[in-house]
C-alpha cells in the first residue's frame, strides 16, 4: 500500500522514472494542489511534447470512458495517460450534504456549470429528477440536505434552468465504483496510466483500498481546524506555494508581505496563488514583493473587517460580502456580532433613502459633486434632520404620560431619534455623502425586505441551531440581489 503527502510527490517522481510508475494514481483533497500534484504526474509521465498525443483527461467524470480509452491499445507506442479530473466516484449517500454545500460554493465562485455538474449528482443519488425539486414550495420535502441552504431557493431556481437549457439530467445512479474497482484489479495494458482525482474520499470502502493497493495515493488534503498544528500545516501549504508561484518569476515576496498577503486571503490557496500571480505582474521588473505592494493589489483586507463587510453590503458587492462574512467567522467573530453590524447599516441606508424621497431629497442629485453636496444638500439633510426629531419628539410627549402618568415617561430618550439622525457629526459630512451614493443602489421596498431578512437571520441563529455561515450568507445574498 502506498500512501504519501502531496508534499513527498516530487521525491516519489523522481524514484518512479527508475523503478516505474504505478498504473493508477489517486490525487484527492485540496482542489489547487491535486491539480498541481496532476500536473507534475503527467510531465513525470509523458516526454516534452507528447502530452497532445498520449494523455486524454475525461471532463465530464464518465468512468466507462474512461476505462475504455484506458485499455485500448494506442497506435502510437509508449505511455498512455487517462485521467479522471474533478472525480466524484467517492461521493455517496453520507456525503449529501457536503454535495448541495459544494453546489452552494461553485454557484457563489460564479462556476454554474460545476454548481449544476454537483447538483445532477445530488439528484442521482436521491432518484430524483429535475421536475421533482422544480417547485420551490415542495422542494425542501423531497430534496434531502441542509434546510438553511434550500431556504433561499433563487440560487436552486437558477441551476435548474441551466440544466434544462443545456439538456442536462441526473442519471440513475449506477455502481461506478465497484466497475472501476473490478477494472483495477483486472490491471491494465503495459504503460498504461489512469489518474483520479477528487476532493473527497471514504477509506472504509473498497474502492479506495484496492487503489491504494494498485496503486499509489497522493494526499493533497489540508487541516482545516483553528488549532496552531493545522494553522502550522496551512501556513506551510501557503509557504509552498508562494515558492512554486515565485520559482518561475525571479520574484521573492518579503516575509512581512506574506503575512499581509495571508491576512487578507485566510487559508484560501486559490485566492492566495491568484493574488500572487497579480503581484508578480503589478512590480514588473523589480525583484521584490512589499507590503505595500500587497496593500496597493490586494483590496480583500481584514483591516477593520466589519466596516468592509458593511462597506461591501451597501455597494452590492456580493464576491466581497460573502468572502469578509467567512473571513469574520474564521477570525472568531460571533455571528451575532456580524448581525448586529449588517442590521445598522441597513437601517442606515434606509434612513438615507427616507431622505432621498422626502421633499428635501430633491436637492441630491445623483453624481453631484462634493462641494455642491455641501452647499446644497446639507441645509437639506439639517432641514430633514430637525423635521425627525421633532416629530419623534410629539411622539415621545404622547406616549410619556401613559408611562407613569405625570407627563414624562421614565425611559424616556433627552435626544429623541439621536440615533437615526443623518448629519450627526457636522464637521465631518463625507461619509454622509458616501452613504447617500451607496443609498442610490437601493429601493426603500428592498431596505425594508432587508430588515425582515435579517431579523429572520435573527430568529434562526438564536433558536434553530442551523449553520452560522449559511444563515448569514443567505441573508446577504438575498439582500444584496434584492430577492
Amino acid at each position: 500500500m502506498t500512501e504519501i503527502p502531496h508534499k513527498e510527490l516530487e521525491a516519489h517522481l523522481r524514484e518512479a522514472q527508475n523503478s516505474g510508475f504505478s498504473p493508477v494514481y489517486l490525487l484527492h483533497g485540496e482542489e489547487v494542489l491535486y491539480k498541481t500534484a496532476l500536473d507534475a504526474l503527467v510531465r513525470a509521465l509523458l516526454p516534452e511534447g507528447r502530452k497532445s498525443l498520449q494523455y486524454e483527461p475525461v471532463t465530464d467524470d464518465n468512468v466507462y470512458t474512461a476505462l475504455e480509452i484506458v485499455n485500448t491499445f494506442s497506435l502510437i507506442p509508449g505511455t498512455k495517460v487517462v485521467a479522471l479530473p474533478d472525480s466524484r466516484i467517492f461521493y455517496a449517500k453520507q456525503e449529501e450534504g457536503a454535495l448541495l454545500q459544494k453546489a452552494r460554493d461553485a454557484y457563489d465562485d460564479k462556476n454554474v456549470k460545476k454548481a449544476a455538474r454537483l447538483f445532477l449528482s445530488l439528484l442521482g443519488l436521491q432518484g430524483l429528477t429535475l421536475d421533482d425539486v422544480s417547485d420551490a414550495d415542495k422542494r425542501a420535502d423531497r430534496l434531502k440536505g441542509d434546510a438553511d441552504l434550500l431556504t433561499d431557493s433563487g440560487w436552486l431556481d437558477e441551476i435548474i434552468d441551466h440544466c434544462r437549457d443545456k439538456n442536462l439530467s441526473p442519471e440513475a445512479p449506477r455502481d461506478q465504483g465497484r466497475d472501476l474497482q473490478t477494472a483495477i484489479e483486472k490491471g491494465f495494458p503495459e504503460d498504461h496510466h489512469l489518474i483520479v482525482t477528487t476532493d473527497m474520499i471514504d477509506r472504509r470502502r473498497a474502492l479506495y483500498k484496492i487503489l491504494a493497493q494498485a496503486g499509489t495515493v497522493v494526499d493533497c488534503s489540508v487541516p482545516k481546524g483553528s488549532r496552531k498544528a493545522d494553522k502550522d500545516a496551512q501556513d506551510a501549504i501557503l509557504r509552498d506555494r508562494a515558492r512554486a508561484v515565485l520559482a518561475s518569476s525571479g520574484k521573492r515576496l518579503e516575509p512581512a508581505a506574506h503575512a499581509a498577503m495571508v491576512q487578507r486571503t485566510g487559508f484560501d490557496v486559490r485566492t492566495f496563488t491568484a493574488g500572487l500571480e497579480k503581484l508578480i505582474q503589478f512590480v514588473g521588473d523589480r525583484d521584490r514583493i512589499t507590503p505595500a505592494d500587497v496593500e496597493e493589489i490586494l483590496k480583500r483586507t481584514r483591516q477593520d473587517p466589519i466596516y468592509e463587510l458593511t462597506g461591501a453590503l451597501a455597494d452590492r458587492n456580493l464576491d466581497d460580502a460573502l468572502f469578509l462574512v467567512d473571513s469574520l467567522l474564521t477570525a472568531g467573530l460571533f455571528p451575532l456580532q456580524i448581525l448586529a453590524a449588517l442590521v445598522n447599516q441597513v437601517r442606515k441606508l434606509l434612513v438615507m433613502r427616507d431622505f432621498l424621497e422626502s421633499p428635501h431629497g430633491g436637492a441630491w442629485k445623483k453624481g453631484i459633486p462634493y462641494n455642491a453636496f455641501q452647499s446644497a444638500v446639507i441645509p437639506a439633510i439639517k432641514a430633514f434632520d430637525a423635521e425627525l426629531t421633532a416629530t419623534l419628539a410629539d411622539w415621545e410627549a404622547r406616549i410619556a404620560p401613559q408611562a407613569d402618568g405625570k407627563g414624562k415617561g421614565k425611559g424616556a430618550s433627552k435626544s429623541p431619534a439621536s440615533d437615526l439622525l443623518i448629519l450627526k457629526n457636522q464637521k465631518s459630512p463625507y461619509p454622509v455623502y458616501l452613504l447617500l451614493q451607496r443609498a442610490e443602489r437601493f429601493t426603500a421596498a428592498e431596505l425594508l425586505d432587508g430588515l425582515e431578512l435579517l431579523a429572520d437571520a435573527d430568529r434562526r441563529l438564536k433558536s434553530t441551531g442551523g449553520n452560522p455561515k449559511i444563515i448569514l450568507e443567505t441573508a446577504v445574498i438575498r439582500i444584496i440581489r434584492g430577492s
